[in-house]
């Protein structure tokens, strides 16, 4: 019998739900109340029969402010560490790699469109399970990256086996010819270590012109900027 594998994907919290949960840990039952509440006293009479579509406005922004400034700050936080990421790596960058250049959705996009960089994808791969049953149909997730990238599957774990430290270092070398002064950019996704640990490999292996992309592919496409289809790079 053929099986099918699925996923449940659970309900988002709306802006609503969230600034709602983040009044009632104020002491307050319900966000839209006490928002409105506030509203009343901001307000004249005649004007108060929209109370409710300014205060879900209020929420929003205050929902978008919070968000921009728990961004900013986290990652100012986040330390860089003397080693490589071994664990939860979609977590928190730091806002630096030392040795390397940061750069912006705006910069890559500028790099990208001059041909003045290669950039490296080092998202994960995940291959077929060895323990699937008979008849059962595996769909690979195909992988969308930034066009004209060289995919380097699994190369951003914070300990890599022989073999895929090799595959690394010998595609990095095919990519650039050899040149190690070419610049290389090393992206994922937004808030995953993997991007850092393979810009800070290459820095150790001896390439001097190492750009991180922290936002990867996430912020590639927030930007509305173009995503082909990848396969990884041979072995």
């Amino acid at each position: 019998m053929t099986r099918w594998g699925c996923a449940l994907v659970p309900r988002t919290r709306s802006s609503h739900d969230f600034a709602a949960g983040t009044f009632a840990n104020f002491g307050f039952n319900n966000g839209t109340r006490i928002m409105m509440l506030l509203v009343s006293f901001s307000i004249p009479k005649f004007a108060q029969g929209s109370r409710r579509t300014l205060a879900n406005f209020g929420i929003g922004i205050l929902v978008l402010a919070g968000s921009v400034l728990a961004g900013a700050a986290r990652a100012e936080d986040v330390p860089e560490p003397d080693g490589y990421r071994t664990s939860e790596y979609r977590a928190p960058t730091p806002a630096t790699l030392r040795g390397a250049r940061v750069v912006t959705t705006a910069e890559a996009e500028a790099l990208w469109t001059g041909r003045d960089a290669i950039f490296v994808d080092v998202m994960p791969h995940a291959p077929r399970p060895a323990n699937l049953p008979a008849g059962t149909i595996w769909r690979e997730r195909p992988r969308q990256n930034i066009p004209g990238s060289v995919w380097l599957p699994d190369t951003g774990y914070g300990e890599l086996a022989a073999v895929t430290e090799h595959y690394l270092r010998d595609n990095l070398a095919r990519v650039t010819a050899g040149d190690r002064a070419r610049l290389l950019v090393f992206y994922c996704l937004k808030d995953c270590w993997m991007s850092w640990n393979a810009a800070k490999r290459a820095l150790a292996m001896g390439y001097g012109n190492v750009a991180w992309y922290p936002d990867g592919t996430d912020g590639w496409e927030f930007a509305d900027l173009p995503l082909a289809p990848s396969t990884p790079a041979r072995q």
